[in-house]
């Protein structure tokens, strides 16, 4: 039962990242006449801020079943962006030992971007698009 609360969380999130992202990308660059992804910074941003909200509205002041943290935290916000738990849970960490935080965000930034470019390395040595 709890896959399927994640499920529908995370089909709304999906949906609202696609619409919200390209809406946003598309007016600002028409608008500013330069094309950069605006619209993914706004999701990630306000996804990383409205989860952390969430997290605190929450615990503090709902009684919300595990089902509804579920479907709202896990599958809503992860599927709006997974960024939003990667800085939440960054900042958790930071608060227990800052070195460790440090390392953490300095290497999943560096990998994730050197797993970007080997896989458009890969994908263009296996299927010959360059």
């Amino acid at each position: 039962m709890r896959f399927l609360f994640i499920g529908i969380g995370g089909f709304l999130g999906a949906n609202a990242r696609y619409i919200v992202s390209n809406w946003l990308t598309t007016s600002i660059s028409s608008w500013l006449g330069l094309h950069a992804p605006y619209g993914t910074a706004f999701v990630n941003i306000t996804g990383s801020l409205l989860l952390a909200m969430f997290v605190v509205w929450s615990g503090e002041r709902l009684d919300l079943s595990s089902e509804m943290r579920l479907l709202i935290g896990t599958g809503f916000f992860g599927a709006y962006t997974t960024f939003s738990t990667y800085a939440n849970e960054s900042i958790d960490l930071w608060r227990s030992d800052w070195r460790i935080a440090v390392g953490y965000i300095l290497l999943t930034n560096m990998l994730c971007l050197l797993g970007v470019l080997l896989g458009l390395y890969l994908g263009n040595r296996l299927w010959h698009l360059d």
